[in-house]
């Protein structure tokens, strides 16, 4: 948690370096709803997966106490090769995700932005740990302390953010063959047909090399999902892949066929009449980005909103690492909590303009100043 939050100001330092630099370059890289989208399902799977973090990290510590086949030993070598070992793990997690549909509902979210910048980094799935957990349980069988665990699992996934940009080319030949790298990473969010699917690595590429998923930067990419989101709600964000599955599912006759949905690639449709074809391959060059024009005044009030936010943020993850608390300390706490998960929801609303979005701001505008009269009287 504290090396998650340490962390927060060198992120926004860097996205403005690369504002900056896009700026001095004349490149359009970000655009403001699809950028406050980004780092709002960062906000929400920060805020949110306090929770569930808590839920899985307890079910891998309970995995060392009861079940480890040894102790590792507490040693230089040990660490690098706890970090090898938990970016095998994560390149499993990340291939399974892609390709079984179960899955790939707790990580599309990452992948539903149609930009790639430093933002898109911070756009991660609320449910991903979730799933992701059972994949480094062996690490826990071997042997690997739960704290160690917990320290190279946020350093691999720290790592991660530097290789969300378009500004960086291409790095040196020997760093580009064993490390995951800005180009590798391109080809990773593209949904050009030969990109699908591929370079799974988290930090190390070599695991890519091995198993036959690599794939060079070879054509301009073109970002996003094959079935485009089309909303800057953050929480929509999170539901509507397993909205559209669920539709889907329900209408697909027999139990097999049920079963192989959940399954089988992301997109798979049985052969029956009233279904699309499994796959639907997208044409790069009639991609059309989703985009909205909110108007000057509900941009400035977004943007002036989600900087509240991201303070309120901040302040909720620093204040809950002394854990919950009780009585009048979780009332605040929740209260918290809910004025930036839903903020985020409504000012994705007001972006979208929504008519709704007005409403969901004065809700929790009124659940703050109830909390604070409280406090008063």
């Amino acid at each position: 948690m504290k090396i998650m939050l340490y962390a927060i100001p060198v992120f926004f330092l860097l996205i403005g370096l690369e504002l900056l630099f896009a700026r001095l370059g004349r490149t359009r890289l970000y655009r403001l709803p699809d950028a406050v989208s980004n780092i709002s399902c960062g906000i929400v799977q920060q805020v949110g997966g306090v929770f569930l973090k808590t839920a899985v990290f307890g079910l891998y510590w309970w995995v060392y106490e009861q079940w480890r086949l040894m102790d590792a030993p507490d040693t230089w070598w040990s660490w690098i090769l706890l970090f090898v070992a938990v970016d095998f793990c994560y390149y499993w997690f990340h291939r399974c995700a892609h390709e079984i549909s179960l899955l790939w509902g707790t990580h599309v979210v990452h992948h539903q932005s149609e930009d790639y910048n430093l933002s898109v980094a911070l756009r991660q799935s609320l449910l991903q740990p979730v799933f992701s957990t059972f994949f480094y349980l062996p690490l826990a069988l071997l042997g690997f302390s739960p704290a160690v665990f917990l320290v190279v699992s946020t350093w691999q996934t720290l790592y991660q953010f530097w290789i969300h940009t378009r500004l960086i080319d291409k790095m040196p030949a020997w760093f580009e063959w064993i490390f995951n790298t800005p180009s590798h990473h391109r080809v990773h969010h593209g949904v050009n047909p030969r990109y699908i699917d591929k370079n799974h690595g988290g930090t190390l590429i070599v695991f890519d090399r091995l198993f036959g998923t690599f794939q060079a930067e070879d054509e301009p990419v073109v970002y996003g999902v094959t079935d485009p989101l089309e909303s800057w709600n953050p929480l929509w964000a999170n539901m509507d892949y397993y909205a559209r599955f669920w539709r889907d599912w329900a209408r697909v006759p027999g139990w097999s066929n049920k079963a192989a949905m959940l399954f089988r690639k992301p997109g798979w449709r049985p052969a029956v009449p009233g279904h699309a074809p499994a796959f639907r391959e997208v044409v790069p060059e009639s991609r059309v980005k989703f985009d909205t024009e909110p108007g000057p005044f509900v941009n400035g009030y977004v943007l002036g909103q989600f900087v509240l936010l991201l303070l309120a943020t901040s302040w909720w993850l620093d204040s809950i690492g002394q854990g919950l608390g009780s009585g009048e300390q979780l009332r605040d706490r929740l209260a918290v909590a809910f004025f930036i998960v839903v903020g985020t929801a409504g000012l994705g609303g007001l972006l979208e303009r929504r008519r709704w979005a007005p409403f969901v701001e004065i809700l929790r505008f009124g659940v703050l100043g109830g909390v604070v009269l409280c406090r008063i009287y």
